[in-house]
Parts: structure tokens; C-alpha cells; sequence
């Protein structure tokens, strides 16, 4: 049997399995098929739900998109263009030494004169060394309110950047990250050290910056790194905080971020005061279930004053099994899943008029990630191969991702450049960097031949040997990439490389990657308009807890990032981004794999207008925007019967084949 039809018979019998099971529990009532308020039920896929709301407290599963539900960021963005959209502030700019704008006559950002007028220095304390830095002005949307009703304000703006630079009092090594391009300087004893963050009642004045008396609550300056990236995360990551929350309860006994929270802060955590558009609905959220509803008090809406987001309320179902939430869509119990599918489970869907099937543009990239630098005491032989740029140069070029694509993928998927670039982003895309393309078989061929001067000898099995052992190589993965590592084994064989997959376990960064402890894995990478100036550093120039994993040490490679990032001049940044992404492909050191498309489903029975959005499941800011509630006297119970039947019919017939 074919490898993809074998996969696909796999998954239909797991869900005819699971449709057998629920056979016996026709006599359940779910709460959808009879609910005709303005509520959509979402599956969410996970092994439980989250018990607190802190929105810095936990990057896993559903935590980080309740939290972006909940709370707000200054702006969001535009990847495409890189531009920056109002959130919780509606306008910024760079300004000079007087404090006017440095924007051209149609009100943009003038690249030529921020170049010449928006640089200043300053002595950075921590290091003696003399900092280039930029002015940045915000002004907040005066309508924005907490959803208990009090205004957001620049001091909430203040206390959060000024907290997330504090890690005496937040205990978040990823708000010091976010924050890093912010000289707003703190002592590892929690002393200010430098002032970056300036507000009416936090020293502007005394900084020489004008807030006039009617926009003090509204205006807030910050001092960023002479980079035209360093805004973005402070823009577009931080989620504010409301001050007079938090400010009573956090002091350096209880920190912010706080595993063995006390009573009080525990009520917080589980009872977020934020905000953003939703708000959640703590007596109606438990393990199984979290509830949000529309934040009436949420400050954007449409052009016509009636709320951004048509969804009213949102109940997010628990399903630890995925067979068993794509039966629960398919059976009428929820509106959509919250989760990446399979491209085998599409067959199940078609000729459902009921169903919406999105599949969207991936925007994120999977890599091979090699272990190119370990410290000294994970250095072995082995690993000392992948040193060797020709090394990781055979073991690219031996990859056939068209195969990779149409068998681990199922075709739902593309191609990427080495440069790590999307093509769709045409005006900076380079092909130069497209050098893992051509021909399979004249690339199996390079690669053995790169290897043959480097370790000829083979055993009886084929497999290349090093000092009489044969060379072998673990890959760090989760459960979800065995297939792409099992791929990925068949492969390297025929250059004589043995790969074994080595699970990641819960806690991979501490655990292996920022210590060196592993030969290579697989990372998921994402490079964009909006976050190269940072990212990039991340990945292939900084040292120690970054996402330079296999501690990469290229100097003329980081000099070009450092150039790129420092730039004012937007044509000259642009014109280094497009230099740098052959440089980086020449490396081999984070191989492209393949960037996956996003298959999502939702139903069509109580909500329509459903927009397939590049890089997003079908659960997502646009459709809470976009969507809207369907007649609700379709029937219920004859939608029900129906469901049962067409999707029972569907499962068995599918099986069968």
C-alpha cells in the first residue's frame, strides 16, 4: 500500500473508531445544537486547560492566545508590510531633540532625517559603553478602559515596561527579552540605573520633553536602541498591565511571576483584569471548559460604532484526544477546532456543504538545526562533524523535501529558500539564496562526494565510520515530528549517516538546547518584515539563552545582522536583508525543511463568512471579526439526525477504501 494511503486508512480508522464509541451516547444532550444565542463553541486540543491568566505566566498550549484575548499590546501588525495598526495606542513616531515629529509632509516616518537628527547617545551604565538611542513618542487611544472601567493611562504603560525591566520584582526572563532594545536599566539588585520610560508624572519634563496638561494621561516617550527594530517588540509583544491591580500586590518577596503564589495573588491570576476584547468568565470556566465574553467596554470598533468583534461569547471545549474533536465538528457539538489537522483528515470533509475547510498559507518554517558550536564539556567526535560546514552541507544537500513534502506533508506544504525568506515577500526575497533546489539525484551525488574526503570508510551496512564508529546522530524531537525524523533517517542513509530520534520532553531549552546536550533538532523558525531585526540576531548571532541553539559563531555573518539592525536608512536595511539571506544559506546551519500549510475545519450551520487567514487555524482575530450568526431556526434536532447520518455514511465508506 502507498505510504499516503496507507496514513490516511490509519486516521479514518482511529475516527470510525471513535464514531463506534460515541454511537452508544446518543442519548447526551450538547448544549450547541440547541443554543441559538450568539455563541461559538471551539475544540481545543490539549492535555488540560490552564488554571491561570497571568499573560506572562505560560507560552503553552491555549495560555498565550486567551491572554492575547484578554489583554492588549500597544499595536499589532501588518506582516506583509511591516506596519505597525493601533491596539491600545492609535499613533508613534521618532522625535528630535526639540520633540517634533520626524515624519515627511504626508505624515510618515523620514527615514533621511531620523538617519541625521533622531540619533543621540548615552553612557550605558552596566558596560562604560557609549549607546546610540532614538526617541520614541506614543500616544495612547484615549477611549481604551480596563474592563473593570477605569481608563488605561501612560502609567500603566510606565509600570509594565518598567516591571518587565525589573526582574527583581517580575521574575520573567522573557519580559527582560521582549524589553531588551528598551535602556530602561536595572541592577541585578533591582536599583534604576537609567531612565528609558517617560511619562507627565515620571520625568518628562525633566527630560525636556513636552505632554501638554490635557494629554498627560495619554502620552508616553521611551528611549530604544539606535534600531528601527527595537520598537517592535515593545510595540507588538508586551501585553499592559493595569497598575492599580497589580502594584499592591507585586513586591520583591512576591514576584510577579510567581509559581507559589498567595491567596491574593492566586484570585488574580485566576481572575484577569485586562483589556483586551473578551473577558473570561471565571464561575463558568473550569477544567473542561473556559468562557469569554465580549468585552462591551472594549475601545475599538467598526466604522459604523458597533463592536469590532460580532462574536459575543466563546466557550473553548477540552478534547484530549484529536479523533475525538474532529467527530465532535463533524457531529455538530462544536463550531470549529482549534488545531493544525492532518491533511489525511481532509477526505473526511468533502461534500459537506456544513463544513468550512481552511487552508491556510504557513508562515513559519521547519527547520534541522545543528549542534555547530557545543561547549567544551558536550563536545564529542561526532559532534565535532557537524563543525564542519561541508558536513552539514552533504546532509542538506541529501534531503529531498519534494518527497518530504508529498509523503510526511502530504503535499500540504512548500518549499523554502535556505535564506529563510518567504518567496511571497517579493520585494525582499533574494533566489541567490534558493541553493537546496535542482535535481535530487545530482545532490545525492554532491553530498557523498563531500563526504567521501571527509569519512571515506564505511562499515558492512553502509554507514559511514569515524575512528571505526559508525556516525550517528540523534535528532531532538516531539512525538508529532517522528514521522518527519523517521523521514529524515531513510534519507541520510544513503549518504551513510545514521539519524535516532531523541525525544525533547516538556522542558527542551533548559533541558538540552541552551546546554549544548543534543547533535541536532528540529525548530520551528519565523523571519518577517516586522521582526528580523531581532530575530535574526536571535538565531544566528547571540549567545546563551536565545534561539541560537547549536551556538553559531560567525563574525562576518553577525556583523552583516548588526549593520542590517543598526541602519536608519530603510533603502540600506533592506538592501543588507537581501545580502544576508545567501550568506545564511551557505552556512547550512538551519536547514529548511518545509513550511507547513495550516488545515483547520469549522461549521457553516450557525455562523458564516469564514476568511482563510496565512499562518492562523480558523479560530482567529479576523473570523471573531468577520463572522456572522446564522439563522438559528434551521432546526436543531434535524440538523442533528443529519449530521449523524452523512458523517457515520461518510467515516465507513472512507474506511473501506
Amino acid at each position: 500500500m502507498p505510504k499516503k494511503r496507507m496514513l490516511l486508512t490509519v486516521c479514518l480508522a482511529l475516527v470510525v473508531g471513535t464514531a463506534v464509541l460515541m454511537a452508544g451516547c446518543q442519548k447526551i444532550e450538547y448544549p450547541r445544537r440547541m443554543d441559538q444565542t450568539n455563541t461559538l463553541y471551539v475544540g481545543v486540543v490539549q492535555s488540560s486547560f490552564p488554571s491561570a491568566f497571568m499573560p506572562w505566566l505560560s507560552r503553552d498550549g491555549i495560555a498565550p492566545t486567551i491572554a492575547s484575548m484578554l489583554y492588549s499590546t500597544l499595536f499589532s501588525t501588518d506582516d506583509e508590510t511591516g506596519e505597525f495598526l493601533p491596539n491600545l495606542a492609535r499613533e508613534w513616531y521618532y522625535v528630535d531633540a526639540a520633540g517634533n515629529p520626524i515624519v515627511t509632509e504626508s505624515g510618515r516616518i523620514d527615514y533621511d532625517r531620523l538617519e541625521t537628527e533622531g540619533t543621540k547617545n548615552l553612557v550605558n551604565p552596566q558596560n562604560g559603553k557609549t549607546e546610540n538611542y532614538l526617541t520614541v513618542r506614543i500616544e495612547l487611544d484615549p477611549r481604551a478602559r480596563w474592563s473593570d472601567g477605569q481608563p488605561v493611562t501612560a502609567e500603566d504603560v510606565y509600570y509594565t515596561l518598567d516591571i518587565a525591566r525589573n526582574n527583581c520584582l517580575a521574575n520573567h526572563a522573557g519580559a527582560l527579552a521582549w524589553t531588551a532594545d528598551l535602556l530602561h536599566l536595572y541592577s541585578n539588585s533591582g536599583q534604576l540605573q537609567l531612565q528609558g520610560v517617560f511619562t507627565y508624572d515620571h520625568g518628562a519634563a525633566e527630560q525636556g520633553y513636552r505632554i501638554d496638561e490635557s494629554e498627560r494621561d495619554h502620552v508616553v516617550y521611551l528611549h530604544v536602541r539606535g534600531v528601527l527594530g527595537a520598537v517592535t517588540s515593545l510595540f507588538t509583544t508586551v501585553l499592559i498591565l493595569p497598575q492599580h491591580v497589580w502594584e499592591p500586590v507585586v513586591s520583591r518577596e512576591c514576584q510577579l511571576n510567581n509559581r507559589n503564589p498567595d491567596a491574593r495573588m492566586q484570585s488574580l491570576y485566576q481572575n484577569p483584569m485586562g483589556s483586551g476584547p473578551y473577558v473570561l468568565d471565571a464561575a463558568m470556566s473550569g477544567p473542561s471548559q473556559i468562557v469569554l465574553r465580549r468585552n462591551e467596554l472594549y475601545h475599538q470598533t467598526k466604522e459604523d460604532g458597533s463592536p469590532l468583534y460580532t462574536v459575543e461569547t466563546i466557550r473553548l471545549i477540552l478534547y484530549q484526544e484529536l479523533n475525538v474533536a474532529i467527530y465532535a465538528v463533524m457531529q455538530g457539538h462544536i463550531d470549529m477546532l482549534d488545531a493544525g489537522l492532518s491533511p489525511n483528515y481532509v477526505r473526511l470533509f468533502e461534500g459537506r456543504d456544513d463544513l468550512f475547510v481552511s487552508v491556510a498559507e504557513g508562515i513559519f518554517t521547519q527547520t534541522l538545526v545543528f549542534n555547530a558550536n557545543p561547549v567544551a564539556s558536550e563536545r564529542t567526535p561526532m559532534r565535532d562533524l557537524l563543525a564542519n560546514e561541508h558536513v552539514r552541507q552533504a546532509i542538506a544537500l541529501a534531503i529531498d523535501t519534494d518527497m518530504l513534502i508529498r509523503l510526511v506533508a502530504n503535499g500540504a506544504a512548500a518549499p523554502m529558500s535556505a535564506g529563510l525568506i518567504r518567496k511571497s515577500l517579493t520585494d525582499f526575497f533574494n533566489p541567490n539564496a534558493d541553493i537546496l533546489s535542482g535535481e535530487h539525484d545530482v545532490r545525492l551525488r554532491q553530498a557523498n562526494v563531500l563526504l567521501d574526503h571527509i569519512v571515506p570508510e564505511r562499515d558492512e551496512q553502509g554507514y559511514r565510520l569515524l575512528d571505526g564508529e559508525r556516525v550517528s546522530f540523534s535528532i531532538l524531537g516531539n512525538p508529532g515530528e517522528i514521522e518527519l525524523i523517521s523521514f529524515l533517517e531513510i534519507q541520510l542513509q544513503k549518504i551513510g549517516i545514521e539519524i535516532r530520534y531523541q525525544a525533547k520532553g516538556s522542558s527542551p531549552e533548559t533541558t538540552y538546547l541552551w546546554t549544548s546536550r543534543f547533535d541536532m533538532t528540529i525548530h520551528g523558525v519565523i523571519f518577517s518584515l516586522v521582526n528580523v531585526d531581532i530575530m535574526l540576531n536571535a538565531h544566528f548571532a547571540a549567545l546563551g539563552r536565545t534561539s541560537n541553539y547549536g551556538r553559531l559563531v560567525e563574525p562576518d555573518l553577525a556583523r552583516g545582522i548588526e549593520e542590517m539592525r543598526s541602519t536608519l536608512n530603510l533603502h540600506r536595511k533592506h538592501e543588507l536583508l537581501f545580502n544576508l539571506q545567501p550568506a545564511i544559506a551557505e552556512l547550512y546551519y538551519k536547514v529548511p525543511l518545509y513550511s507547513p500549510e495550516i488545515v483547520s475545519v469549522a461549521r457553516t450551520d450557525r455562523y458564516s463568512g469564514y476568511h482563510v487567514v496565512p499562518g492562523a487555524s480558523v479560530f482567529n482575530t479576523t473570523n471573531l471579526q468577520m463572522i456572522r450568526k446564522a439563522d438559528a431556526d434551521k432546526g436543531a434536532a434535524s440538523s442533528s439526525a443529519r449530521d449523524s447520518e452523512t458523517t457515520d455514511e461518510t467515516l465507513a465508506t472512507a474506511s473501506k477504501e
